[in-house]
């Protein structure tokens, strides 16, 4: 289907105009480069890329995320510790005064969509404060054509104020820090952050919550596709691999991040990607590393030597969660269309910091559905606010934080597609191996990439497997290219017994964790998961081979 002539969709009003003193609109990335070095918002490094700073907020500040409880939309929205309410009066006052706090400020605006498929685009227009974050979005998010760009309506809209502090005594809010969602008027505030993050996952938060009703699954995952039209979804969370292993020079990409998955297609909500830049290599990632040397791409957070301009892509001295922005079209082989068709493999990415789970398993459906419930990984340091070494975490979906509806929602829609279409699921970590962070070491990049090739060329589809004895799953007896003892994190470990000990503590794990869940599941689905260790009495774990 060509992504030419999007259905119309009814555009929504906000409550009242955004106003400002000022709003330059869809200004050109050189011009709003222009704009930041006059602002001193941020400095031109060697070669080009924009090096911006976003202060005390170099992550995501998850708790201070808001959705407005109103009539239409209060019944399909998963309140809780995830989706924490605010009302319609405290929205309405802090929209107030924000909107008096413009009266004599300057703001910039883009005109973009998201969504690559036609039938399910949405057009939104994001206000900012700053030129760099203008560029962002502009890198983030579809751009229409010239014709489109006439009579352009947004069906929501983005007003991102880093400058102005909410009042946590009149707001309603925790914080001087607000992300507030209107899905009734389809509008975003962001207040009180320059983390630019925050833009695009916001309009990730409403995707998530009108796709389904319009028989799409989104999903927190990237996606590429072969030469022979056998696509791919990789999900995970932030730090696992996602932007890194679906940027294959073998395969097309259509997307790192956000997807939807329709009645036969697939396709990429953005127009860019915002990948983790520390310690990137030109070797090992070398797409996404000549992206830090080209004109339009925005840095945040990255390490510069203030006379060369060069970058130092290995400091985490500003935070570990420096990032780059830019356009899908940087990727020199992504697909321009952003659609591919039904996918022919799907993989769980994770970053196991305890080193226990095998780099790569095939997964049962019944497992699939319990592993995408639990959505374990680690919390990387920086990717929020608080977080300064990787800690074990689970977070429904692969993206409980951007999901604002109940995750079994996703879930069902997930095992009816892999059902229908038959599609093989592997587990893959890409965390640590010999032992947790802090003593093992982090997988090599190089054996991941293979394993996942040989995942999605078919050529683990006979191999034998051995099913681990902890965590149920059928691990490859070999991977042509990879050391069998890799294959086997037991194996890896200079302790075994240690080993033990922390593979059931994670097994414990996933049982408190899925508990919140069983009630909405099957039998099968909640026995899909590992060994229960209050269950199991004493265990002895043989490693493959013993026995």
């Amino acid at each position: 289907m060509s992504a030419s002539s999007p259905t119309a969709k009814p555009s929504v009003e906000p409550s009242a105009p955004v106003t400002a003193r000022m709003i330059r609109r869809n200004l050109a990335t050189a011009e709003l480069y222009e704009d930041a070095i006059h602002e001193g918002e941020g400095v031109i490094a060697a070669n080009g890329p924009l090096v911006v700073r976003t202060g005390k907020h170099t992550g995501r500040s998850p708790k201070d995320k808001f959705i407005v409880r109103e009539p239409s939309s209060e019944a399909k929205v998963w309140w809780g510790d995830v989706n924490h309410p605010i009302s319609e009066a405290h929205y309405d006052r802090l929209r107030a005064r924000l909107m008096g706090y413009l009266s004599d400020r300057r703001l910039y605006s883009q005109d973009l969509f998201i969504g690559a498929h036609p039938s399910h685009r949405r057009s939104l227009r994001v206000y900012t404060e700053t030129a760099w974050a203008s560029i962002f979005a502009r890198n983030l998010f579809r751009r229409p054509t010239a014709a489109e760009l006439e009579g352009f309506a947004p069906n929501f809209t983005i007003i991102d104020v880093p400058s102005f502090q909410a009042d946590p005594e009149t707001d309603g809010i925790r914080s001087g820090t607000a992300i507030l969602v209107h899905l009734k008027r389809m509008e975003i505030i962001i207040v009180g952050t320059m983390y630019a993050g925050e833009i695009k996952k916001s309009a990730f938060t409403v995707m998530n919550y009108l796709m389904p009703d319009e028989g799409v699954l989104p999903m927190h995952s990237s996606i590429n596709v072969g030469q022979a039209g056998d696509s791919a979804i990789f999900f995970g969370l932030s730090g696992t691999g996602k932007t890194t292993l679906s940027a294959d020079p073998l395969r097309s990409l259509i997307g790192d991040d956000e997807h939807g998955w329709g009645d036969g297609y697939v396709f990429n909500f953005e127009g860019g990607c915002y990948a983790k830049t520390i310690r990137l290599s030109s070797m090992y990632e070398p797409d996404i590393f000549a992206t830090t040397k080209r004109f339009g791409t925005i840095l945040e957070n990255v390490d510069i030597d203030p006379v060369t301009r060069e970058l130092d892509l290995d400091s985490e001295r500003i935070t570990e969660n420096t990032r780059g922005a830019y356009p899908l079209e940087y990727i020199g082989n992504a697909d321009p269309t952003g659609v591919a068709g039904t996918p022919r493999n799907v993989v769980f990415l994770t970053a196991d910091a305890f080193g226990v789970l095998p780099p790569i398993s095939r997964l049962t459906r019944e497992q699939a559905a319990y592993h995408f419930i639990s959505g374990y990984t680690a919390k990387l340091a920086g990717t929020e606010i608080g977080v300064k070494e990787p800690s074990a975490t689970f977070s429904a979906g692969f993206g409980a934080p951007f999901l604002p509806r109940h995750p079994g929602v996703y879930a069902h829609m997930l095992m009816d597609r892999l059902e229908q279409f038959d599609v093989p699921v592997w587990l893959v970590n890409t965390g640590w191996t010999g032992g947790p962070y802090g003593t093992g070491q982090r997988m090599n990049i190089n054996h991941t990439r293979t394993m996942v090739r040989a995942a999605l060329n078919g050529e683990l589809k006979d191999v034998p497997t051995i099913v681990d004895p902890i965590f149920r799953v059928a691990v490859p007896a070999t991977v042509p290219g990879v050391p069998t003892e890799v294959l086997f994190p037991r194996d890896t470990w200079a302790d075994p017994d240690a080993y033990d000990a922390a593979a059931m503590k994670i097994a414990h794990m996933f049982h408190e964790n899925f508990e919140a869940y069983a009630d909405g599941v099957s039998e099968a689905v909640r026995n899909a998961g590992p060994i229960d260790p209050r269950n199991a009495g004493e265990v002895r774990v043989s490693a493959p081979g013993e026995g």
